[in-house]
């Protein structure tokens, strides 16, 4: 089969297309033929090795797992002899987790690990972009404790984990402000938040407002910039790694001094098939839609690994597998 490996870390022109072995299911595994996955954030991060830090579980002279992708979608092919919950031929979609393999014709997935039917009427390529930001951001805002008529305010709300957020939260009962640039603020507000800032025209941290939670999905605000818009009791939280030399300190301090909490910003997210289920629900009901930026060919990985990494992306970048679009 036709897989994106890399055996060194590197640019993106590490990846190259290779014919590798076929996988073979476990008892208690689907095999997948991968008709579509999504190019993310943490798969820039483990190719890279960035940061450094990342090779003690990734490898430290070279990739352990030479198949990057985690997030996908497609048809059962085969299953083990303990798989009850799926059969040949079943439209799925999930996440394969630290075990990646998604960029790949065929991927092997734990029945009872993170994998679910396709919602009723999606795409592959809308499937595959579900599960990378909406995890990240559905962990994000437990962690935060977000509650009913409580005001979040996301930064970066244009990305996959912005998008996911802005949804999330407002199915959660919050008052939603949402933070993007000019060009993705009417994209934004079709996500249905109460408010939406253009960070070109407006800095949130100097008009006054407040928050009980402010969850930066990019990265690009620290916990001091941010200190004045919280309220008292109000959480900082980041998905992303560039304030990680100082998080779990602030964590620390802030969770004995002051009223004020900076939350641990997050590794793979620790979640479980059952919201992968409630994320189906979700958009089997219209309260939930992944954003989907652009879809590229396999064979195209380097230029849609190169976009994913101008962080310009609109939401999720997806690589079509298996014969392209249904």
């Amino acid at each position: 089969m036709r897989a994106v490996v890399h055996d060194s870390y590197g640019p993106p022109d590490v990846l190259r297309l290779e014919e590798v072995e076929r996988p073979v299911p476990k008892d208690d595994e689907v095999l997948v033929k991968v008709r579509a996955a999504a190019v993310t954030r943490t798969d820039c991060g483990y190719r890279a090795a960035h940061p450094f830090i990342m090779r003690f579980f990734t490898g430290l002279r070279r990739p352990k797992r030479r198949i990057l992708g985690s997030e996908f979608a497609g048809e059962v092919e085969a299953v083990g002899a303990a798989v009850s919950d799926f059969a040949v031929g079943d439209h799925v979609f999930g996440t394969s987790g630290f075990r990646l393999g998604a960029h790949a014709e065929l991927a092997c997935v734990r029945e009872r690990v993170r994998i679910a039917h396709l919602p009723a009427g999606m795409s592959f390529e809308a499937a595959a972009a579900v599960c990378e930001g909406a995890l990240y951001a559905l962990t994000t805002l437990r962690r935060a404790d977000l509650r009913e008529g409580q005001r979040i305010l996301v930064y970066g709300a244009s990305g996959a984990i912005g998008t996911a957020a802005v949804q999330l939260a407002k199915y959660f009962g919050a008052d939603v402000t949402a933070v993007c640039s000019t060009r993705n603020v009417e994209m934004v507000q079709s996500l249905g938040p109460d408010a939406v800032i253009d960070y070109t025209q407006e800095d949130f941290t100097k008009n006054g407002e407040t928050y009980h939670v402010i969850h930066d999905a990019v990265g690009k605000h620290s916990f001091r910039r941010c200190r004045r818009s919280l309220k008292p009791g109000g959480a900082y939280v980041a998905n992303d790694l560039g304030f990680l030399w100082q998080v779990p300190l602030l964590a620390l301090l802030t969770s004995r001094i002051g009223d004020k909490k900076v939350l641990l910003p997050l590794g793979r997210p620790p979640t479980t098939k059952k919201d992968v289920l409630f994320l189906k629900d979700l958009i089997e009901a219209g309260k939930y839609r992944a954003v989907v930026d652009r879809c590229y060919p396999l064979e195209h990985v380097v230029e849609a690994t190169r976009y994913v990494e101008t962080g310009q992306k609109t939401g999720n970048v997806v690589l079509t597998v298996s014969g392209g679009p249904r």
